[in-house]
């Protein structure tokens, strides 16, 4: 069997999707059947990780859209000989049922967040994704958001959650060139990670930020530490200005794949009250490093922490709420890895989406 993957990114790439999207592939390469996967990064910021020998990884399309676009439809002139179309996003949808029409292969298309919860993202009509045979949601709460605006069966949306690779993180002794870098000796730290960029305020920074005071009273030698880069960083910058907070509130800025699991164990909890994340997979990484965490009980947050067995959920509108579960978190151990974490294991994971594959190759002509 033979696949072709449409992504925005994945080897080569940064963030939650990309790695997403490079387990799947992973994944869809090692099902037993798979004798190609042919897959078209939309970007590559980074240098590739390496990838599975029957992934044929084709970086053609990386100088911009309309490239993009014309080295896919170039690649299915000369071969258009695939049983799957794998859309990794729902902005790839146009071109992915385009190669649909071509091929005549079934349509496998992967959800995230936000992206899937607001129909108006999509420009062709809605009545097109009758076409897709499997949706791949990240969580159920973007399968029932979507589900609210797009025309296809329930039965045809799976839940296929983020994949944690245990091995790359464990519990360690907090890096003492990072304590040194951040001056954090003798600090309690809290922590959040994740873009930090104005349409995506979601995620929380603010409302920690705005409890730091009241917390600096009950912990004088407490510290936030922001991870991550992005346009709204100048605002929260001169918010803390603004606020007394320069010292208190640690600006780290975007960090290197090897450094995070380093980043994670500085913490002695983790942070993030938001209020639009599709699942959370910050979350798996922190309680993979042994840090207790704090997450929304309103968005795909509850799923990653599993509905409170992971890590205590809060109303990400009550600054009372967050406050409560920061103080309960800092009276928390560091260093337990709790054993519900395995539900998401990569072993987890690969026998999920092998189960879905082997539904769609049914239908394969």
């Amino acid at each position: 069997m033979r696949i072709l993957s449409l992504v925005s990114d994945a080897f080569g790439g940064h963030g939650g999707i990309a790695l997403y999207n490079r387990d799947f592939l992973t994944a869809m390469c090692r099902y037993y059947t798979t004798r190609e996967v042919v897959a078209f990064p939309r970007i590559m910021p980074l240098v590739p990780e390496a990838f599975p020998s029957n992934l044929h990884y084709v970086l053609a399309g990386l100088q911009g859209r309309l490239a993009y676009v014309g080295h896919v439809l170039m690649a299915l002139h000369r071969d258009r000989n695939f049983q799957i179309i794998h859309v990794g996003h729902l902005n790839l949808f146009p071109l992915g049922y385009l190669c649909h029409l071509i091929t005549r292969a079934p349509m496998l298309l992967s959800i995230y967040g936000i992206d899937a919860w607001d129909h108006s993202i999509l420009k062709l009509p809605r009545f097109l994704l009758r076409r897709v045979h499997t949706t791949i949601s990240i969580s159920k709460m973007t399968k029932e958001r979507f589900l609210q605006w797009a025309p296809v069966s329930p039965n045809s949306v799976k839940i296929l959650p983020n994949a944690i690779h245990l091995e790359k993180y464990g519990v360690r002794e907090r890096n003492p060139d990072l304590i040194s870098r951040y001056g954090f000796a003798g600090k309690r730290v809290i922590m959040t990670l994740g873009r930090i960029v104005e349409r995506e305020r979601y995620k929380g920074f603010d409302e920690v930020i705005d409890l730091m005071p009241g917390l600096l009273q009950q912990f004088p030698n407490l510290v936030y530490l922001i991870v991550g880069d992005g346009t709204d960083l100048p605002r929260l910058k001169q918010k803390v200005i603004d606020m007394g907070l320069v010292g208190k509130v640690i600006f780290a800025g975007a960090i290197p794949e090897d450094e995070k699991a380093d980043h994670y164990r500085l913490a002695d909890a983790y942070i993030m009250p938001s209020a639009g994340e599709g699942f959370g997979f910050v979350f798996l990484e922190a309680l993979a490093c042994g840090i207790p965490v704090v997450a929304s009980k309103t968005d795909g947050s509850r799923e990653a922490v599993r509905d409170g067995i992971l890590g205590t959920m809060v109303d990400p509108t009550s600054p009372a709420e967050i406050e409560a579960a920061i103080i309960e978190a800092l009276g928390k151990p560091r260093g337990i890895i709790p054993q519900g974490l395995s539900y998401f294991a990569w072993p987890e994971f690969e026998r999920r989406c092998h189960r879905i594959m082997a539904d769609i190759e049914r239908c394969v002509p």
